[in-house]
């Protein structure tokens, strides 16, 4: 209730705002969208979508998992793997957090390939800031959002400023704190490291864990909605079928993929996990 107070009173603000002279005149300066330069890629590769699919695939059950250990029910399993993790013995650990861990690990992978790939073609371009004019532009583009005139932008040339600082932020601030106090709080972390730990008091790291983890949320809807909202059919072929074409492709991979996750989200019972965690150790 609160957040969709919250985005009715910014809406509101943002109309009134649009109101003002200048306020129109600043949005007529700076249109949103920074144009690319001459040497910044254009189009999205296919192993971009490929990579943003097993990001989407992981993160769900990253999510899934995170809110299972969250909710202090006690797992229908526990785990002791054979061997431990960064020179540290095996401990035994329910069977939702070894899962959860083992996704992290292949999101951690699929993210060192995208990240790799990113800086090797150029794509890096699409969504690190490069001009100050960023800035001005991601305003102007929040105005229009939130008074309901999209943005005039072609995502396969380049996205929108406000884009570009949240999929930066995304990329390259909530990933790592992810990484990094995912680490501080798993069964590889040293428990016998006194003065470490009252540097990075669990705690602590477990608060910035969760809000991380929040802020993905956050940022799964509000992605998903404008994806939806600003021009599906197009934005889905872009992204899914690496194509500018107009077509449905992107739709039918889109929902294609959506029944993927679907089964494996459901495919994922106590019984399955129990035998994949019996592969790299011993259940009880």
């Amino acid at each position: 209730m609160f957040v969709i107070l919250g985005a009715v009173a910014l809406s509101a603000l943002a109309f009134l705002l649009r109101a003002q002279p200048a306020v129109d005149e600043f949005i007529t300066r700076y249109s949103g969208v920074v144009i690319p330069t001459l040497d910044a890629p254009i189009g999205i590769p296919v192993w971009l979508s490929v990579t943003h699919f097993l990001n989407t695939l992981f993160l769900l059950l990253i999510i899934r998992t995170a809110l299972s250990i969250r909710s202090k029910k006690r797992p229908p399993a526990f785990v002791t793997p054979r061997r431990g993790v960064l020179g540290q013995p095996p401990r035994r650990i329910g069977i939702n957090v070894w899962l959860h861990n083992t996704v992290d690990v292949l999101w951690i992978v699929n993210g060192a390939v995208y990240i790799t790939l990113l800086f090797t073609t150029g794509q890096w371009m699409r969504i690190v800031p490069t001009t100050w004019e960023v800035f001005p532009n991601a305003v102007s583009a929040a105005l229009q959002y939130l008074t309901f005139t999209w943005p005039v932008e072609n995502p396969w040339v380049a996205y929108n400023s406000l884009q570009v600082l949240a999929y930066f932020g995304v990329v390259f601030v909530l990933a790592p704190l992810a990484i990094v106090t995912g680490l501080r709080l798993s069964s590889a972390w040293p428990l016998d490291a006194p003065r470490l730990n009252r540097v990075l008091p669990e705690w602590l790291i477990r608060r910035l864990h969760n809000l991380v983890l929040f802020l993905f949320l956050a940022f799964i809807v509000v992605h998903i909605d404008l994806v939806l909202f600003t021009g599906a059919v197009h934005n889905l072929n872009v992204m899914y079928a690496a194509s500018n074409d107009v077509s449905w492709m992107g739709t039918l991979i889109f929902i294609a993929s959506l029944s993927v996750l679907a089964a494996v989200w459901f495919a994922l019972t106590p019984s399955v996990q129990k035998k994949l965690a019996g592969l790299a150790g011993t259940v009880r």
